[in-house]
């Protein structure tokens, strides 16, 4: 008998403000089966006061206070959970949280939440991005060998093709849509296997977006990126059925500067 699961992924833009503006409505309307967080910017003691009891919970806080921080909260059982890429690098924390979750007709799905470095063209920050990427690229490589269900989802600050922004003759040169960074991602779909559920499911584009800029008029006029994703390795994208940006009626209906991208698979 086949078990409709749903993942969610949602990068907060700081867990307090989000259940101010009402994040709590929609964990009770969407009902997820495993929430993976983003931007969570909150230690151990705060993040498990908003999320539901009973939930299993895994979370890597930042060492940057205030910055950063992933997290998993699952109604399935962590059976394992695996911290950090790069830990010795300050702005490496709070960016990369695993568990491995049983599965109610038996076996193990492995989830990632991770958030990458936005960074600043001509700053440190771009260094520091490209070196978490060929982390996240080994890691990545890793998990696809090992084979079995992985979905690695988050914040990756990359917009991928054109059809992921709306101004990208703008931003060619902007972080997020450098073809330096877009190249990692060609290698992650055309090299290592993985799949953009986003995309395949979500239709050829443009959109559906993901972030837009609190100022402004983006929000009104659907300026905004496609740069939150839902990986999966070959067997898991195969049960995969739906995908959804969860995007609010209104500007001021908004919980964070993210939409949630929620995925079902028939597992």
């Amino acid at each position: 008998m086949e078990h409709v699961l749903t993942i969610a992924t949602a990068n907060v833009n700081g867990i307090r403000a989000a259940f101010r503006r009402g994040m709590d409505g929609w964990i009770d309307d969407r009902k997820p089966d495993v929430l993976l967080l983003q931007e969570v910017r909150a230690p151990d003691e705060v993040l498990s006061v908003f999320l539901p009891s009973g939930w299993d919970l895994a979370h890597e806080e930042s060492e940057l206070k205030g910055r950063a921080g992933v997290g998993i909260a699952s109604r399935l059982p962590m059976s394992a959970i695996r911290i950090g890429l790069g830990k010795d690098v300050p702005t490496n924390t709070g960016r990369w949280v695993e568990a491995d979750l049983e599965l109610p007709a038996g076996g193990t799905l492995t989830v990632v939440s991770t958030y990458l470095h936005s960074g600043t063209v001509g700053t440190p920050s771009m260094d520091e991005k490209f070196a978490f990427l060929d982390l996240v690229t080994t890691r990545l490589g890793e998990l696809a060998a090992q084979g079995g269900y992985v979905v690695v989802a988050g914040d990756l600050n990359i917009a991928h093709r054109n059809v992921d922004l709306k101004n990208w003759k703008g931003n060619l040169k902007a972080a997020g849509f450098l073809p330096e960074e877009r190249a990692y991602l060609d290698r992650w779909f055309d090299e290592l296997g993985w799949c953009d559920l986003g995309r395949r499911l979500g239709g050829e584009g443009p959109g559906p977006y993901t972030w837009w800029s609190w100022r402004g008029k983006s929000y009104d006029n659907d300026a905004g990126w496609r740069i939150d994703y839902q990986l999966a390795t070959p067997a898991l994208a195969d049960l995969a059925r739906t995908a959804e940006v969860d995007r609010a009626p209104s500007y001021a209906e908004r919980w964070s500067d993210h939409a949630p991208l929620v995925v079902t698979y028939d597992l």
